[in-house]
C-alpha cells in the first residue's frame, strides 16, 4: 500500500479536504480510520456519500486499516489516512503501519483540551500521542490548509504544555 497522505481531521471529509487535501493526495481512496465511526452507520454512509468524485472511501477501525495495509492484494494501492485523533494514528503505527508524515488539521475544542492554535485544540491523551508519534520519527506537520506555513505541532505542544 502507498500512503501518500495522513492527515487527522476531525471533520474528516469536507470541503478542505475534497477540493484541496485529495487532490494533494492523489490517491484512490480515502481510509477513514476511527472506531466511534466505525461502528456509527449513519456516519459511514454520509461519508460514503461526502467523497470526491472518482474516490473510493472506506471507514475502517485501527485493526482493520493494520490487516488491509499487510496485505499483499493491496500493496499498489495510493491511500489518503484520515484520523479524528492522533490516538489512532500512533495505534496504527505501533500496529506496524510505517507513517513518515502526519498532516495535522482542524481539531476542535472541547471541555479538557488546551487550544494551540485557533484550529487545534489538545488533551494530555493528544500530546502523549504525538509526543510517542515524534518519537518514533514521524514528521509533524501543523498545516491546517494547504497555504498554511508548515508548523512542527511539537513546537506548539513545548510552548503550551510545559513541564
Amino acid at each position: 500500500m502507498i500512503i501518500t497522505l495522513a492527515r487527522i481531521d476531525d471533520r474528516l471529509i469536507h470541503g478542505q479536504v475534497t477540493t484541496v487535501w485529495s487532490k494533494k493526495a492523489a490517491a484512490d481512496r480515502i481510509i477513514v480510520v476511527d472506531e466511534d465511526v466505525y461502528k456509527d452507520n449513519i456516519r459511514k454512509t454520509l461519508l460514503k456519500q461526502a467523497c470526491p468524485p472518482g474516490m473510493k472511501v472506506n471507514v475502517v477501525n485501527v485493526t482493520k486499516a493494520a490487516a488491509v495495509y499487510k496485505n499483499p492484494k493491496y500493496q499498489d494501492d495510493k491511500v489518503f489516512y484520515l484520523f479524528t485523533k492522533p490516538i489512532e494514528v500512533l495505534r496504527l503505527v505501533e500496529a506496524g503501519v510505517p507513517l513518515e508524515r502526519l498532516n495535522i488539521g482542524g481539531m476542535q475544542y472541547s471541555e479538557g483540551k488546551t487550544q494551540i492554535t485557533k484550529s487545534v485544540s489538545l488533551d494530555q491523551q493528544d500530546v502523549d500521542a504525538f509526543t510517542k508519534l515524534d518519537q518514533a520519527g514521524v514528521t509533524l506537520d501543523l498545516q491546517v490548509v494547504e497555504s498554511d506555513p508548515h508548523i512542527n505541532i511539537m513546537d506548539k505542544i513545548s510552548e503550551k504544555f510545559k513541564g
